[in-house]
């Protein structure tokens, strides 16, 4: 396992980052099972796990913090706020009132007295960026908390939580975490510039587009049935022109991948890494096997023929299916473009 400094933080994290999302009612019920394959990333070297509390409506906290149990000092913890959490409109949201009320539930879940990185994990036009920032930075100085981060923040944003910080005095994010992988580009033209330029570290997720660089979208395999399929028709059905030329992209980087010598997932994963501004791609198995399969993706180097290759199939700073981008531009919405009476 290779290891990376988080950014400007002086940390030490694992270029693979063990993301839970697929622990608990999501992915893998079985807890048991799910502890084991914690525990088995970091016997391998992995010390950053990422979750959230909306994971399966704090599932899967509560299975990271029966995992990290004996260990937790060795391991840089990161979660996120923001997701809906029960009925009540204000149990969401980045406002004060409940950034320090989901805190404490994460921090309870997680059985530890502390977070090592808590992340914002959605943009908000209609909190104040101040409001969200000042309340963080109390939970920073309370001990709480070590470091605050971001995640799906359009580049607009980034800069202006950084001045924001610094004319306020407030602690600065230090991490990004957006979408990134050989069929979802878009960040590449101005986020992961704006994180190199101000120091952040870049935790990418979805390295393998939700599944479609795993192997199992095929030509020759048709449709796949999946969770996600079924809640996100505009990203996995393939009547939809834009995920049939997803499925053109993929067959070709299947074919790079055999003429490299390696598996499509570790051709996916090192292609994430190699970029200079991606600190760890975070990867989310569901299985033991697929942590395997994942894992194997950490000390490979791709050659610039290959990367030549690979922009030739999808280029850069671009997205085969724009829905897959993590993030929207607030100022792109019908509402923000057009007058109304």
């Amino acid at each position: 396992m290779r290891y990376q400094l988080l950014g400007r933080t002086g940390v030490t994290v694992s270029r693979l980052c063990l993301g839970a999302m697929m622990f608990g009612a999501w992915g893998n019920r079985d807890h048991d099972q799910s502890i084991r394959i914690i525990h088995s990333a970091l016997d391998a070297g992995v010390n950053f796990i990422d979750t959230a509390d909306v994971y399966a409506q704090g599932e899967s906290e509560e299975i990271v913090g029966k995992a990290l149990k004996g260990r937790r000092d060795d391991i840089v913890l990161a979660t996120k706020f923001h997701g809906a959490m029960g009925d009540d409109p204000n149990r969401q949201g980045s406002s004060r009132r409940w950034i320090i009320r989901a805190v404490e539930d994460s921090l309870r879940r997680l059985d530890t007295d502390h977070i090592d990185l808590y992340q914002v994990h959605r943009p908000r036009t209609d909190t104040d960026i101040e409001e969200t920032l000042g309340a963080l930075t109390d939970l920073v100085r309370q001990g709480k908390v070590r470091y605050i981060g971001a995640s799906t923040f359009p580049a607009s944003q980034i800069v202006e939580a950084r001045w924001v910080a610094r004319e306020r005095g407030y602690e600065r994010f230090v991490t990004e975490q957006p979408a990134y992988s050989l069929l979802v580009r878009r960040i590449e033209d101005d986020i992961l510039p704006t994180c190199q330029r101000h120091g952040l570290g870049v935790l990418s997720y979805s390295p393998l587009t939700g599944g479609w660089l795993s192997g199992r979208w095929r030509k020759d395999t048709g449709q796949q049935e999946s969770s996600r399929a079924g809640r996100l028709p505009e990203r996995f059905d393939l009547a939809q022109p834009a995920n049939q030329h997803k499925l053109d992209a993929v067959e070709a980087f299947a074919q790079l991948a055999e003429d490299t010598g390696i598996t499509l997932i570790q051709l996916a994963i090192a292609f994430v890494l190699t970029h200079p501004a991606i600190t760890s791609a975070i990867i989310g198995p569901r299985t033991r096997d697929q942590l395997d399969g994942q894992l194997a993706a950490a000390d490979i180097e791709l050659q610039p023929e290959v990367l030549d290759r690979i922009d030739q199939i999808v280029a850069p700073g671009t997205t085969v299916n724009p829905v897959d981008n993590s993030f929207d531009n607030p100022a792109l919405t019908p509402a923000a473009r057009r007058r109304t009476p």
